[in-house]
């Protein structure tokens, strides 16, 4: 399958206080986390594995869901307004456990990782090899796997979407690669102000943030 890239996006944040609501005021929020010992903030849902991708992406599917690799590194002020802002809002979390498996990543990590081609490689050599420059990074892969396919992983993720987004343009990535709107509207912005419009249409509110 194709690679879709978005490149070059980032949106403008309001860093916030941990623990505090979010930048629409809105309460009921998940508890904030802190970084652990590397300086790296990990959600307890993430999902566990020997990272071994191929493995995880077949085991994903046999749960009904799709793999996600999420990169981040120390020291990352867009990582840390991800987990503040969007990863404690219960429907995007609700969202993603529901339909996604979530491996995070170190940018300049030495875990050890076994690619989709059989590579086994560090976190970091394999952030080179898929051309990894930004955190937080999102790559999205298919539901299942051919099982003769040799590829590398960045060559058979279906999208992925570069930098902090705001809370509905970051939920409805995932709903963009799960929905595969990516193969009727390669243009995540296109499609995300089609659906704005849908919901307009049907008298809902689109919440920004």
């Amino acid at each position: 399958m194709a690679l879709r890239i978005l490149t070059g996006l980032f949106a403008i944040i309001v860093l916030i206080g941990a623990g505090s609501a979010d930048a629409s005021g809105k309460k009921n929020l998940l508890p904030a986390i802190e970084p652990n010992e590397e300086g790296v903030y990990v959600q307890p849902w993430f999902y566990e594995s020997f990272l071994n991708l191929r493995e995880d992406i077949s085991d994903s599917s046999k749960e009904g869901k799709q793999l996600v690799i999420l990169w981040e590194q120390r020291g990352c002020p867009y990582c840390r307004e991800m987990h503040h802002v969007n990863l404690r809002r219960p429907e995007i979390v609700n969202y993603i456990r529901k339909n996604f498996n979530v491996i995070q990543m170190n940018l300049w990590g030495d875990r050890e990782v076994t690619d989709v081609d059989g590579e086994v490689t560090t976190e970091k050599k394999l952030a080179r090899k898929y051309r990894v420059q930004f955190t937080p990074t999102l790559q999205y892969f298919p539901p299942s796997l051919d099982a003769n396919s040799k590829v590398p992983g960045h060559d058979i993720e279906v999208w992925r979407l570069l930098g902090y987004w705001k809370p509905f343009h970051f939920m409805n990535s995932f709903v963009y690669v799960k929905d595969k709107g990516y193969e009727t509207e390669p243009n995540f912005q296109r499609w995300l102000q089609a659906l704005a419009r849908k919901m307009e249409a049907e008298g809902k509110e689109v919440k920004l943030w």
